[in-house]
């Protein structure tokens, strides 16, 4: 970067010679990189922001004459979040195009004073149409034409915005502008020199015009330069379509260009037996099979042809090889195999939509609509595979009333944390495009509504999602989505089950019948736990009926009905159904009423092994819930095998976690909170001091080094877990079988205290105290057990 004149100073100060030496020294050293460019396009990633600095402005633009000759169009503009063009007519409709039609420089005190306006034109107008959408002020406007030296013909136009000491831009200004629109000119002449010699596969876009020589020259030094790939840079800095690079493609290789297509169907038979990685790595894919035979499509056809190794995969076919571009190509992999990435992030799309809005203020163009509910729908689909690429539960889309932004936050490990904030003009249709995608109606503002989204229609991956929305203060309307888990159950000695509750659990799921339930909150875990004991139980002998809202996790041997409570699809109704269906096991995804209830109490007495979910705090409470709903205790005690209550806590990075060993002080703490809840048993009540001393003994024998020392950890965090400490989260269980004296006390109809002591009694171990055992073994701290389990 060359010296220039300091921010502060204001160059209409510059009265004296040597101030002015100066400038003209700097705007010397600006003029070389000019000419050195030789192409508007480097200016654009290289010297706009020093061209701002040397003025002391706000912003820049740089404008071209247009393919048509009746209008002009942007090519530089610092301070605007858009890489989209801004085309003006040569009229006097704005001031850049009255700069470019009179080819006479105009220097503006203030845009809004229409009789500064009028005094240079009647009809001149300063386009506010930006300014509006983004609340930026302009005030001081310096314009000057860019004129051929020779035939005085415009070649566009240099516009500076703002000088920063508030002051209007001086003489001096005027002058240095003058001198440099002389020097964009000679630029602009020089980048329209033909290039005709093909050496590589892209030079065709040189010949057939896309791109200048000198342009495409620019591309490959940047592409070499970032270690990126070309294709990136002719896409993303020099907006150079998909279809021409083919069209390149094409012409060089001399086979078809087979582009993307988004509504191809996934060839199965064609990419059973083909990995993505070796894809990848041999740069071809076959994308479908016609009668003419299979079409290949690859990056450079010549070298896969010549290999014959797509011969010998396909040796009966005949194979048609077409050419495609980088992009497309991954794209074509991310439809079939799933995607795994995104290369354009979610504030390139919001700029773009601003974008496409700035376009249609300064250019009144009424195709834009179209344009912008395209980036509407990138954005949606942008924000879902964020969240599920990111580990997110939940997405909730949070609109604010009047013109403040909407708000969208990821629920990950249990907690909220901001993603990206939408402009206001987009709320209503951010949500009318999910109500589209889930087949709600877009027309109910007022009442609450439910669906889902089977997202491998709209996006690259395979996933669902739960959907409600509800009308919220304001007259707007939130949305929150919920990412279904999918694929196979986790196996039932990975759920981070303790050993001593494991040998427990799977005794007790193992009888051939009776009650089993699993408890707690929304979110913490029930259905995949509930999928894990399937999957253990699931043998080819058995018949499973499972009765579920939604179907989430599929695996083979089970028989799963979804809720439909439209057509009369209730649990209840499912229920009955089952047992007309001659099953061995039933899963009900929840038992929210007494006949749900009673119908399960009767099944699991007469020879079938019933599982099912409750939304209580605790084993014991659950057992109180359900006398309460009327249930007979008698039966209920009889049908009972166990209830698992669970909670999920969130796990210590893996990356940093912090090693340290506790004091004696922290660790007798640590012990009395873990007996708390023990002090009604009857080896507390006898000798409370022994019991402890044992327990101890057991942590030590299981937990401590060589030296009797525990290790504890404790968060610190780092890149991988995004510095919260916390990567991952973990079960907690508290598991209460179904014993001889766990049933007299239900039969008893004993209160929660009660069943408490006389579970604890017979070895059950509450959600705390598990929590406890796992911060010893060093899976998570004590902050995240205390703020899942209440007492």
């Amino acid at each position: 970067m060359s010296a220039v004149v300091p921010p502060a100073s204001d160059l209409g100060a510059m009265s004296d010679v040597s101030s002015r030496l100066a400038f003209f020294k700097n705007l010397q050293g600006v003029t070389t990189k000019i000419h050195a460019t030789t192409n508007i396009d480097e200016i654009m990633l290289e010297l706009s922001q020093e061209i701002s600095a040397l003025f002391n402005a706000d912003r820049l633009t740089i404008y071209v004459m247009g393919e048509d000759r009746s209008t002009i169009v942007s090519k530089v503009k610092t301070g605007l979040n858009s890489f989209k063009d801004l085309r003006l007519p040569l009229t006097e409709q704005s001031i850049a195009g009255f700069v470019g039609m009179s080819r006479k420089l105009l220097n503006l005190r203030d845009v809004y004073d229409e009789a500064e306006l009028k005094s240079h034109s009647a009809s001149l107008k300063f386009l506010d149409g930006v300014d509006k959408k983004t609340g930026y002020r302009t005030k001081q406007m310096l314009v000057a034409p860019i004129l051929d030296p020779e035939k005085k013909d415009l070649l566009g136009v240099v516009q500076l915005i703002n000088n920063k000491s508030g002051q209007p831009f001086s003489a001096l200004a005027e002058e240095g502008l003058q001198s440099m629109a002389h020097t964009l000119a000679v630029a602009f002449q020089q980048r329209n020199k033909p290039a005709h010699v093909v050496k590589s596969k892209y030079d065709y876009l040189v010949v057939d015009g896309v791109m200048s020589a000198q342009e495409f020259d620019l591309a490959s030094r940047a592409a070499r330069r970032k270690g990126v790939d070309i294709e990136d840079v002719l896409a993303r800095d020099f907006q150079v379509k998909q279809p021409a690079i083919g069209a390149s493609l094409s012409k060089f290789f001399g086979v078809t260009y087979e582009p993307f297509k988004p509504e191809r169907v996934k060839p199965f038979d064609l990419i059973k037996n083909l990995k993505r990685e070796y894809l990848e790595e041999q740069q071809w894919v076959p994308v479908e099979e016609g009668a003419e035979g299979i079409v290949i499509a690859a990056l450079d056809p010549e070298k896969v042809k010549g290999s014959r190794v797509v011969n010998n995969i396909f040796p009966k076919s005949k194979l048609l090889y077409r050419v495609t571009t980088t992009r497309e190509f991954v794209q074509t992999l991310d439809q079939f195999y799933g995607s795994t990435m995104d290369d354009t992030s979610v504030g390139d799309l919001l700029s773009d939509m601003l974008g496409e809005e700035d376009e249609a203020i300064d250019s009144g163009g009424d195709d834009v609509t179209a344009a912008a509910d395209n980036e509407l729908v990138r954005l949606v689909n942008k924000i879902i595979i964020d969240a599920y690429q990111q580990g997110a539960s939940d997405i909730h889309i949070e609109p604010r009333p009047g013109k403040d932004k909407t708000q969208i936050r990821f629920r990950k490990d249990g907690s909220l944390h901001p993603y990206i904030e939408v402009p206001a003009s987009y709320r209503s249709s951010l949500v009318t495009r999910l109500k589209i995608m889930c087949d709600l109606d877009i027309s109910e503002r007022r009442k609450p509504q439910d669906g889902k989204i089977k997202f491998r229609k709209f996006g690259p991956l395979d996933i669902e999602l739960r959907v409600a929305t509800i009308p919220s203060a304001g007259g707007v309307e939130d949305v929150v989505m919920r990412i279904l888990a999918a694929g196979e159950p986790i196996p039932i000695d990975k759920l981070g089950v303790l050993p001593h509750n494991l040998s427990r659990l799977k005794e007790a799921v193992g009888k051939p019948y009776g009650l089993f339930f699993v408890c707690g909150p929304t979110g913490s875990g029930k259905t995949t736990t509930l999928h894990s004991i399937l999957s253990y139980i699931n043998t080819p002998e058995t018949k499973i009926w499972t009765a579920e809202d939604p179907v989430e996790i599929t695996q083979k041997g089970l028989r799963q009905v979804q809720i439909n409570k439209k057509a009369g699809l209730d649990f209840a109704a499912i229920m009955r159904a089952f047992l007309r269906a001659d099953p061995d096991v039933i899963m009900v995804g929840e038992m929210r009423d007494k006949e749900t209830v009673a119908i399960g109490i009767e099944a699991s007495l007469t020879g079938h092994l019933v599982f099912s979910t409750l939304h209580t705090n605790s084993a014991p409470e659950s057992i109180i819930r359900l006398l309460d709903m009327g249930m007979d205790p008698f039966n209920f005690a009889d049908a009972l095998l166990g209830i698992l209550a669970q909670r999920l806590a969130k796990r210590l990075c893996p990356s940093c976690k912090e090693a340290y060993h506790p004091e004696a002080a922290e660790m007798k703490h640590f012990l009395d909170e873990y007996c708390e809840e023990l002090r009604n048993t009857t080896d507390f009540k006898v000798d409370a001091e022994g019991a402890m001393d044992r327990i101890f003994k057991a942590w030590a024998k299981a937990y401590a080094d060589d030296k009797g020392r525990f290790t504890l950890y404790r968060p610190k965090g780092c890149a991988e877990c995004s510095n919260t400490g916390y990567r991952g989260r973990l079960g907690l269980h508290e598991l209460m079988i179904g014993t001889d004296r766990v049933k007299k006390n239900i039969q008893e109809r004993e209160r929660v205290a009660t069943l408490l002591a006389t579970a604890l009694e017979e070895g059950m171990r509450t959600l705390k105290m598990d929590g406890m055992e796992k911060v010893l073994s060093g899976v998570t701290d004590m902050k995240q057990v205390r703020a899942v389990c209440i007492k």
